[in-house]
């Protein structure tokens, strides 16, 4: 199974202004799926926005940042986030990102289901 990204779903996400804060394209868009996958998606976040702190029960969630720059909050430790970082966040912990750069900063997410 294959697919172009122009033909996998993409839902854009406002702020509480009514802006448009992040776009999420579902890269697991097909009939046939892992029930165990609960998200894999390419997120782009814009400038100034983010993803705020949450908690993870029962699943994992998994990032790849692919480019720009942000603030990741991995359970109240910041770091610079820079193309190629990746993080986990088990189940029973949070964390947040912030987009701090000028351009979108887009990554990869993955929740697995455990």
């Amino acid at each position: 199974m294959y697919k172009q990204i122009n033909q996998l779903e993409t839902v854009t996400k406002l702020n509480s202004q009514g802006k448009e804060k992040m776009q999420k394209t579902n890269l697991a868009d097909f009939a046939e799926k892992d029930p165990r996958v609960r998200l894999y998606s390419l997120i782009q976040v814009n400038p100034g926005e983010e993803v705020e702190y949450h908690m993870h029960i029962g699943e994992s969630e998994s990032f790849f940042f692919l480019s720009g720059k942000g603030i990741y909050n991995d359970n109240g430790t910041k770091v610079d986030i820079v193309p190629g970082m990746a993080t986990l966040t088990p189940s029973g912990q949070g964390h947040s990102v912030k987009n701090t750069g000028d351009e979108m900063l887009v990554f990869i997410a993955l929740i697995v289901v455990e």
